[in-house]
């Protein structure tokens, strides 16, 4: 089987606010990287419908939008929607993009590793400008990635950074057997 998408299928991790998703951006604008937040299809493959009424949302795109004051809700709803299956989340993300950006919980990376899912797992290190993110959302730690891209100085950089390493991980998927 040829993958189809010029990247190994990552697993982008860090924490709140670290640039995950600027950074999936970044590779998705200048060398076509496929991806959606793991919150916005979380919320449209079943949070929203768990939670519209409780907080009076409209929309899916508003759930998401007030995750932030909800972190631990959304971490345990996961937790559960991944019980029988720690990858179903990641299985379903992965059906039709490149990465997983912004898995929060150890078990769930494990579990796709173990199943083949990611190729590569990204951490975006924002750690020298941002506190890290509690653990009753969030309980990754660094030594799970293979890559560290460092976030601690100015867009610029970090942009730089992204765009080097999207050179190199977009030459990976071109005709590569799976």
């Amino acid at each position: 089987m040829i993958k189809k998408g010029n990247f190994p299928t990552m697993c982008v991790i860090g924490h709140c606010r670290s640039g995950k998703d600027t950074f999936a951006e970044i590779l998705r604008d200048d060398f076509g990287l496929t991806f959606i937040s793991s919150s916005q299809a979380a919320s449209d493959i079943f949070i929203y419908d768990i939670l519209k009424t409780k907080y009076n949302y409209k929309t899916s795109v508003e759930c998401f939008e007030d995750r932030v004051n909800h972190r631990e809700e959304w971490y345990e709803m996961i937790c559960e929607y991944n019980k029988d299956d720690k990858a179903r989340l990641s299985k379903k993300i992965l059906e039709n993009t490149d990465a997983y950006v912004g898995m929060r919980d150890g078990d769930e990376l494990d579990e796709g590793i173990l199943q083949g899912l990611f190729d590569l797992v990204v951490w975006i290190d924002a750690s020298k400008r941002l506190p890290p993110e509690g653990k009753g959302s969030f309980n990754i730690d660094i030594s799970y990635a293979d890559i560290i891209v460092d976030n601690n100085s100015t867009i610029h950089k970090f942009t730089h950074r992204v765009k080097r390493l999207g050179k190199i991980l977009s030459k990976y998927g071109k005709n590569k057997e799976v």
